[in-house]
């Protein structure tokens, strides 16, 4: 009976020790499948939606008091007032380009959303990447609007005889600089190249999301440059303010340096008299 005892002590033992081993390694498991590279902060998303928000508010305004050309000031406009690095835009002219500059802006979006589904670490993620595209797209928007009503610059296709008066006549015409079109291709294309190398840093298919996000933005702008929307140094402007929002919200949000992992980490040695262990608590993200 004693011994019978002792053996079923050290059994109970023996499988507490299990136990404890099976905890710690399904702790460090469950950490890498479902710590994100990206971490929601109140108080920072809070100033980021409102600063977003009150540039679009801003560009509404600007907007509104923002006067259409008269037929005199288009008549008297000639294309030798436009720079010559820029001027070539002035000889262009295409509803259709116009057109589907919206279609592979739209094919920007869809990449990235796509990707959002398809791919498991985003989805799962979903509300963090969704946050951060919505704080990229009302920057990006509010910044851009403001800036055009404010620097009211004429289109390109408004010193081109071809063009039909009533475009030149609306307000819009006065919004050139710089583009709207390129600043959301590039900030989703970026963003996007961003956000998947960062859930997936050892991929093959880096490089095809990166070239395919970025084709299809330099796709957006020159079909902008050849429906005679916009100047080349309006594209060039929208391109670097659109990789700078598209690059900065995601980096804002990065999880720095493993010392947060610390934080979120409690290990310590336990005893029960019979059998010695290793408590550990981890705290995972909540997604």
């Amino acid at each position: 009976m004693e011994n019978w005892e002792r053996f079923r002590k050290r059994r109970i033992s023996g499988l507490k020790v299990a136990l404890a081993s099976f905890l710690i390694y399904h702790s460090s498991f469950t950490f890498c499948v479902a710590q994100s590279p990206y971490q929601l902060k109140t108080g920072r998303e809070a100033a980021l939606l409102g600063v977003g928000v009150a540039t679009g508010v801003t560009s509404l305004v600007l907007n509104s008091r923002l006067e259409p050309l008269t037929k005199a000031e288009i008549d008297g406009f000639s294309r030798a007032d436009v720079p010559g690095y820029d001027r070539g835009a002035t000889f262009r002219l295409s509803h259709a380009a116009d057109q589907i500059s919206s279609v592979t802006l739209a094919g920007n979006v869809a990449v990235l959303g796509g990707l959002t589904l398809l791919a498991k670490p985003m989805r799962q993620d979903m509300v963090t990447v969704g946050v951060m595209y919505v704080e990229t797209v009302l920057l990006a928007n509010g910044i851009q609007r403001s800036v055009k009503n404010i620097v009211q610059r004429t289109r390109p296709f408004v010193y081109n005889p071809d063009a039909p008066m009533a475009d030149k006549l609306d307000k819009d015409a006065r919004r050139s600089f710089f583009s709207g079109h390129a600043t959301n291709a590039f900030a989703t294309a970026v963003f996007t190249g961003e956000v998947f190398r960062h859930y997936f840093p050892d991929s093959k298919l880096k490089p095809v999301v990166w070239v395919g996000s970025l084709g299809l933005a330099t796709a957006t702008a020159v079909l902008r440059y050849e429906g005679g929307l916009h100047y080349p140094t309006d594209l060039i402007a929208g391109a670097a303010f659109g990789t700078l929002v598209g690059w900065g919200i995601p980096k804002l949000h990065e999880v720095k340096n493993r010392s947060e992992f610390g934080q979120r980490l409690d290990m310590q040695p336990w005893s029960n008299g019979q059998a010695t262990g290793v408590y550990l608590r981890l705290a995972v993200f909540s997604q």
